[in-house]
């Protein structure tokens, strides 16, 4: 279909024997297709991700519309262990007792109360 599709990147025709669709109905230059926040190219090399009509590099769209954890705010690696709460997300190391510091572990009775957890002791009966 080269010379009727619009480009989603630049907005221009492609008339290049080639062309790369990331969805059903976006379509961009060879040359256009990069991450909408570093501009990093995004090719058989890297992982594309699109939101809104926009193409983001792995790294990027992670830290950008990723869940993060609701103690750190970092992000979760595809390998981090996670406790939850609610619909709060925590790595494991930072579900811990706002009150003494304690790690909570898996079993352990906890409450959340606001955006604190607190270990038993700390909360009462």
């Amino acid at each position: 279909r080269p010379g009727l599709a619009l480009c989603a990147g630049c907005g221009g025709r492609i008339q290049d024997p080639f062309l790369l669709r990331v969805s059903p109905d976006l379509e961009w230059h060879v040359a256009c297709l990069k991450c909408a926040e570093c501009g990093q190219p995004l090719d058989e090399t890297c992982t594309c991700f699109l939101r809104d009509g926009k193409a983001y590099c792995k790294r990027d769209y992670s830290r950008l519309f990723g869940i993060k954890c609701a103690q750190c705010r970092a992000a979760f690696s595809s390998s981090d262990l996670v406790m939850r709460a609610r619909d709060h997300v925590y790595h494991l190391e930072c579900f811990r007792c706002a009150a003494c510091g304690r790690q909570l572990l898996p079993g352990d009775q906890f409450c959340l109360r606001e955006r604190d957890l607190l270990c038993r002791a700390d909360h009462g009966p």
